[in-house]
């Protein structure tokens, strides 16, 4: 599929850093209105005390109202196993609908499966809004944005295209940090290397936004590059290499990786859409933590 990319639109991007997760969420503003998206938002946790808070997703409400902006979308640009998504809380304060790749049901039904979820959790994606297949098309305001199906982290990850601006998930981190790891249930580096592919198939100039980044080799924490940075340099998939030499790569190393601290927590909150399992009869929640389920 060609994806058609207006270079020419070139959103106001504001980017939040989360250092306790190491994520970047982002507020995409269309040039031409007050309309705006934000993208991958952050609820903190205090998984020790088993406590949850609302800082960073705070930071992002204050920045749209503060600005006079109007909130049309939240972006799920995948379901995240390192932190946990504040799209709910932030939807009950500024409104705007919730996005997610389709095969959000493909993680619902092997998680659902792994957490022992009854049959009163849906598995067919309805906590989010919208289920993006590759290819389409929404508007944040004035401004047509593209969803592409860019699975291999996960079965859902989608990268989505806002004028000159993709938001790319985990699908590629900065060209010194390469890309994401493709061992959890539903993925695979082959694929992986081909939804990268279908990034750097977009037009040199444009603009990527990461969703993590770590500072390798002690560097400031940094979030946007272009496709042709990445291209000429990613340590993984930059100048040339093969998908064999990705797939080789990215099996040893993801053998060699520990879980995500907060991948227990984060999953369970995550395919569903950020919303906290239910309460039971007195009104307190709890996450499971599956023993030798991961």
């Amino acid at each position: 599929m060609t994806y058609n990319v207006n270079l020419d639109i070139k959103p106001d991007v504001h980017a939040v850093f989360d250092p306790a997760t190491n994520t970047i969420s982002y507020v995409v503003k269309d040039p031409g209105s007050n309309a705006c998206a934000i993208v991958d938002s952050v609820m903190d946790i205090d998984y020790a005390a088993g406590r949850i808070s609302y800082e960073h997703a705070d930071e992002l409400i204050d920045y749209v109202q503060s600005n006079g902006l109007k909130l049309e979308w939240l972006i799920e640009t995948h379901v995240h196993a390192d932190h946990l998504s504040a799209a709910p809380y932030i939807q009950s304060k500024l409104g705007g609908k919730l996005g997610i790749g389709r095969n959000i049901t493909m993680v619902q039904d092997t998680f659902g499966k792994v957490f022992n979820e009854g049959t009163e959790f849906q598995r067919d994606g309805s906590q989010f809004d919208k289920l993006f297949d590759d290819g389409d098309t929404y508007t944040v305001g004035g401004m047509e944005c593209l969803a592409i199906h860019t699975p291999g982290h996960t079965p859902a990850c989608m990268t989505h295209v806002m004028g000159d601006a993709a938001f790319v998930g985990d699908t590629l981190f900065m060209p010194d940090g390469g890309s994401a790891r493709a061992d959890f249930p539903g993925g695979d580096a082959g694929t992986l290397y081909d939804s990268i592919q279908k990034v750097l198939s977009l037009p040199d100039e444009t603009r990527l936004f990461m969703c993590h980044d770590y500072g390798p080799n002690g560097r400031d924490i940094q979030w946007e590059t272009t496709v042709a940075e990445e291209k000429a340099h990613n340590i993984h998939v930059g100048g040339g290499k093969t998908r064999e030499e990705f797939v080789k790569f990215r099996t040893e190393r993801d053998a060699q990786l520990a879980m995500p601290k907060l991948i227990i927590p984060s999953l369970q909150v995550n395919m569903r859409g950020g919303d906290l399992p239910p309460a039971d009869e007195d009104g307190k929640r709890f996450l499971k933590v599956p023993l030798n389920g991961l």
